[in-house]
């Protein structure tokens, strides 16, 4: 099979059929062998019927359906399970990503051997203040912390070697920054591609202001992964010591202070009326606890199962 088109959506009953006629057309143009693949991630509306309908008429169709909202990196990532076309491009159903651009995506995937290639919206029709600025300051922190030179990691316009999309986990909502977790799973030949953004026509977005929030604190998360993930002890166990060793050394000056003025009948003070006694001790206790949550952190990594992130209710 060459391609596998995975398409997550939430209330997106009014595309649907657009969507699939626009797919299958290219498809059929370019003579492509393939499957779509929607992910319904718990829509209140008709979506799942219309899906079980466009099943029906096409062998290509296949879907999953959720139990409830999971979100869209549990949709990717079940789609990815799923996917079995060499080439796999994921797309979003609000009719914003152009099929049209899917050849030419295939063609770099498979004959110039990419691992990914991202979509890049240089031409946006979103709104200036609640899309384009934080996209960009976002695309902007995410090319620091990745050393990818990306201009749009989140577009939902990509293509991916099937043994890329087998080789990463998606969760969370790191969906946004799927290249930085293919550079972490070794996959380093990824570029982009400037594609067309379409307006939206039906609806309305499902994303919200905490977007910005949830993007910036998934990107901490990628950073702190990608530098400390296989080792934590190496970053809380260092900070641990040096925080207990710097208590130690004060507790011990302290004290040695305390003594010679005791010797010299020098004035002096209680020792736990000393600030800088508690200061010392307060920097040993949160010493021994970093080192801890590394030693925990360490405990977890070589103990990590795996759990059931979403229900699937139903699949064609």
């Amino acid at each position: 099979m060459d391609l596998s088109i995975i398409v997550p959506l939430l209330n997106e009953s009014e595309s649907l059929n657009e969507l699939h006629n626009w797919i299958k057309s290219v498809m059929e143009e370019h003579h492509f062998k393939y499957e779509i693949i929607f992910i319904n991630d718990g829509s209140t509306d008709n979506s799942w019927e219309l899906i079980q309908s466009l099943a029906q008429e096409s062998i290509a169709v296949k879907g999953i359906n959720f139990k409830k909202n999971y979100g869209k990196s549990q949709a990717l990532h079940a789609g990815f399970i799923e996917a079995q076309g060499d080439v796999v491009i994921t797309m979003d159903a609000d009719l914003q990503d152009n099929p049209e651009e899917i050849p030419e995506l295939f063609k770099l995937i498979k004959e110039e051997s990419y691992d990914l290639v991202s979509g890049w919206k240089k031409k946006r029709y979103d709104s200036v203040l609640f899309k384009n600025l934080p996209s960009k300051l976002f695309n902007k922190a995410a090319r620091w912390t990745s050393g990818l030179k990306l201009h749009d990691f989140n577009c939902g316009l990509k293509a991916y070697r099937l043994e890329v999309v087998k080789s990463i986990d998606v969760n969370g909502e790191m969906h946004r920054y799927i290249p930085v977790l293919a550079k972490q799973a070794g996959f380093n030949k990824i570029d982009e591609k400037v594609v067309k953004h379409q307006a939206r026509k039906y609806g309305k977005t499902k994303f919200g202001a905490e977007r910005f929030i949830n993007g910036f604190l998934d990107l901490v998360t990628l950073w702190f992964f990608a530098r400390f993930g296989k080792r934590p002890m190496h970053l809380f166990g260092a900070i641990g010591v040096l925080m207990f060793f710097v208590g130690f050394l004060s507790a011990i000056w302290i004290g040695a202070s305390k003594l010679y003025k005791l010797w010299n009948g020098l004035p002096n003070i209680l020792v736990v009326d000393n600030p800088w006694f508690y200061i010392a001790l307060s920097s040993m206790i949160i010493g021994v606890q970093m080192f801890l949550a590394g030693f925990l952190g360490e405990l977890l990594l070589r103990t990590k199962r795996q759990h059931k992130r979403y229900q699937i209710s139903e699949k064609i």
